[in-house]
């Protein structure tokens, strides 16, 4: 996570206003606010997890990313953060536009459900896999959406969202993702991190 974290920092120019969706119990939020930006807010729609970001002294609102980011004004912040959560919406493309219309830019980290390890263990077991980045059965994950690097390009082609910045993360080793190199990396990456814009 702290990977994840430090690349999502330098995608990030300093003391940018950002809003963190999906802020969990605030782990990101407070990585960025002591490296980054103090102008940092978060939403969550679970309580406890709001509990013990106010805990922790970080400005978070309780609330449904699908419904109540459009109570944020256009363009309200620099950035809006979507870190390892678009798979579990029920409208992750409902989610996207709010996102692109709220931030200026968005960065969304996916889990890729395309790694070779996910096709292999599938393959081999004949049930779904459980990794590091997907450690839930199926029966109780959240979720809702399986999408690997690839699937997010050609979502991104389709809609004409400009992906300015493209990285695989793979354990520790960072790397950018680009056109030639699309199968290897949806292929060799535990997770795809994108800075986008609308066009």
């Amino acid at each position: 996570m702290k990977k994840e974290f430090k690349v999502i920092s330098e995608l990030i120019e300093n003391k940018s206003k950002a809003l963190d969706v999906g802020c969990g119990d605030g782990d990101l939020m407070k990585y960025l606010f002591e490296n980054k930006t103090k102008d940092i807010r978060g939403l969550e729609i679970s309580k406890e997890s709001v509990q013990n970001c106010l805990s922790k002294g970080l400005p978070v609102i309780e609330g449904n990313a699908e419904n109540d980011l459009m109570q944020f004004p256009n363009h309200s912040f620099e950035y809006v953060i979507l870190s390892q959560t678009l798979q579990a919406f029920l409208n992750p493309e409902k989610v996207i536009k709010e996102l692109l219309r709220v931030g200026k830019k968005a960065i969304v980290t996916i889990p890729n459900f395309g790694h070779w390890k996910v096709r292999l263990k599938l393959l081999i077991n004949g049930t779904m896999p459980l990794t590091e980045n997907l450690p839930y059965e199926w029966h109780n994950t959240p979720n809702l959406h399986m999408c690997t690097i690839k699937d997010f390009f050609i979502f991104c082609e389709k809609r004409n969202i400009k992906i300015f910045k493209s990285l695989a993360l793979n354990q520790d080793k960072i790397s950018e993702i680009n056109v030639k190199n699309l199968k290897y990396k949806n292929l060799m990456s535990d997770l795809g991190i994108f800075l986008i814009e609308s066009k």
